[in-house]
């Protein structure tokens, strides 16, 4: 069940139309933080939104014409239902997806807009994919492996071809980890063409199965927490990828949730690419100084773009808060005219845009005569934050420390 690079080239070979070749695009910010010469990988605009459509395609393109009659299934959180939901279009194939219950919406009607049928069930990928099983049996369905099996390694390593094509002198690549079937197909490619390269997988903290099965000399399986990452909640490795992955990979490293949100954001504002969190970690693990590449030529993997709009706003407000660039405070004020016109006037000093104010008169902590107000300001970063703080010391309300800054008169005692 190995994979070589004779069976990534031939996958590329059997691509169609459908499989596009993404750029690779130099970010000067992230060189800039990290002091090497960093490329994103750009999958996320992939057809469908994700490196998945390349395994699908490979693994449906090699059925037999007995086999496509029986028609495919696969289960997947989103990025592989929509690959094999296209693939199986392209190829003339019926597809039946399994998506677990929580699936973001986005993930579940684009891949019913490509014509695949769609079962909701569980509560995570390893009940999906135990339901797919059992619909396989009763069917007669041939089922397509989200990674674990061969062709679709084979077709995920086709995204080395394309990065060594294009930087051919590269030092490291950094790839997110669910499954394992990315790493293990760029890792064998790596290792027959560039093979100097360091191969480093990033995985989130609530999802830590291949790092722990490597660890433990032995595949295991470790059971997701909820993660902004879903489209890497996957248990751990399976017998075709965690063989290839103790051979190919060199370093695996995990980010945490905060860091995957600071990615998304400052990919979003900066290289303007929408990328879901399964996409960010590889970002955030440069972010984080979680890998050491100063002065090296380093591609990170951007695996999807599929955020929901919803998830993507509170992401951006998350990851905002989390760098210091929004700062949340409550101020205590005397109940009578002219009080907010002061506030006001001490935030507007200090170059702080307020972005919402919320006011309380009425509350079981509030005497009479006293009103609080809750504010959510737009700073520049965490040192402007406490410009601002200062600037209301001195304009004469104290602080108090509690879950977020409080500020009363000093008066109040």
């Amino acid at each position: 069940m190995s994979v070589t690079i004779d069976d990534i080239r031939a996958a590329a070979a059997r691509f169609d139309a459908g499989v596009r070749r993404t750029p690779l695009l130099l970010s000067t910010t992230l060189s800039a933080m990290s002091c090497a010469d960093v490329r994103l990988k750009a999958e996320n605009l992939q057809h469908t939104g994700s490196f998945k459509i390349r395994g699908a395609s490979n693994r449906i393109g090699a059925l037999t014409a007995k086999e496509r009659a029986r028609g495919v299934i696969a289960a997947s959180a989103g990025n592989h239902a929509q690959g094999v939901a296209v693939a199986a279009r392209g190829h003339g194939v019926r597809a039946t997806i399994v998506m677990p219950v929580a699936t973001p919406l986005a993930k579940v009607e684009a891949t019913r807009g490509y014509g695949a049928e769609i079962v909701l069930h569980g509560e995570g990928y390893e009940d999906a994919r135990t339901e797919a099983a059992r619909l396989a049996a009763a069917r007669g369905l041939i089922e397509i492996a989200a990674f674990d099996d061969p062709l679709i390694v084979a077709g995920q390593g086709t995204v080395a071809l394309e990065i060594i094509d294009d930087l051919p002198d590269l030092d490291a690549v950094i790839v997110p980890v669910g499954g394992g079937g990315l790493i293990s197909g760029i890792g064998v490619a790596m290792r027959a063409l560039a093979p100097k390269a360091r191969v480093i997988g990033v995985q989130v903290e609530a999802a830590t199965g291949a790092k722990a099965s490597l660890a433990a000399g032995h595949a295991m399986l470790v059971h997701p927490a909820p993660t902004i990452a879903e489209g890497v909640a996957v248990g751990g490795p399976g017998a075709v990828t965690f063989p290839l992955m103790q051979r190919v990979v060199d370093e695996m490293v995990v980010v945490g949730e905060d860091e995957v949100a600071q990615a998304m954001v400052l990919l979003l504002e900066r290289s303007k690419l929408v990328v879901e969190g399964a996409g960010a970690v590889g970002v955030a693990a440069l972010m984080g100084g979680h890998v050491q590449v100063a002065g090296e030529r380093v591609a990170v993997l951007l695996s999807g773009g599929n955020v929901d709009i919803n998830m993507l706003a509170r992401v951006v407000e998350h990851g905002l808060t989390q760098a210091g660039r929004y700062f949340a405070l409550t101020v205590g004020l005397d109940d009578k005219p002219g009080q907010l016109v002061v506030l006001s006037s001490v935030l507007s000093a200090t170059g702080a845009n307020i972005l919402s104010v919320t006011h309380h008169r009425f509350g079981i902590n509030l005497p009479v005569g006293r009103v609080h107000v809750e504010l959510l300001l737009e700073v520049r970063n965490r040192t402007h934050a406490a410009e601002v703080a200062a600037a209301l010391e001195g304009a004469g309300f104290a602080r108090q420390i509690g879950r977020q800054p409080e500020f009363v008169p000093a008066a109040w005692g």
